[in-house]
């Protein structure tokens, strides 16, 4: 038979439980909103992959501006969403994770120009946001 807590020890235990599932939300959330923009077009998203050049581009950072549309494609690149999990692992409630490109062209491609119509895959994935929050507290809920 487990101790009783005492009221106080309660409370401490149910401060502790929801900071913890607040922040797997925040967490699990952000990591779905960045793996929305990322899907290519042939997997279903809004992220043009020709090269994977935009796609590796990917900065994820904590607390920070979004970083420099400065980089020419190299050529041919890879995406590895590792990093991307790591910067996130490392938040904390109350920070702001900001994810940017940072390929030259990201957002010719993000907004359009004359001749190229728009992809919005920043703007499509961040409009998820609520829907996003709701099934992961859904999921971590039921698990």
């Amino acid at each position: 038979m487990m101790p009783r807590l005492g009221f106080a020890a309660q409370v401490d235990e149910w401060t502790r439980q929801t900071r913890e599932r607040m922040e797997a939300v925040f967490k699990t959330a952000a990591s779905d909103v960045i793996e929305a923009m990322q899907t290519p077009v042939g997997g279903g998203g809004n992220m043009p992959v020709d090269t994977g050049f935009l796609r590796a581009s990917l900065v994820v950072s904590i607390n920070t501006e979004l970083p420099a549309t400065n980089r020419k494609n190299p050529g041919g690149a890879g995406f590895s969403p590792r990093p991307v999990d790591m910067v996130i692992a490392g938040a904390a409630l109350g920070d702001t994770i900001v994810a940017g490109y940072t390929a030259n062209y990201a957002g010719y491609v993000n907004y359009g120009t004359g001749r190229m119509a728009p992809r919005q895959f920043v703007e499509r994935a961040a409009q998820q946001w609520p829907t996003i929050v709701g099934n992961v507290t859904a999921r971590l809920r039921a698990s």
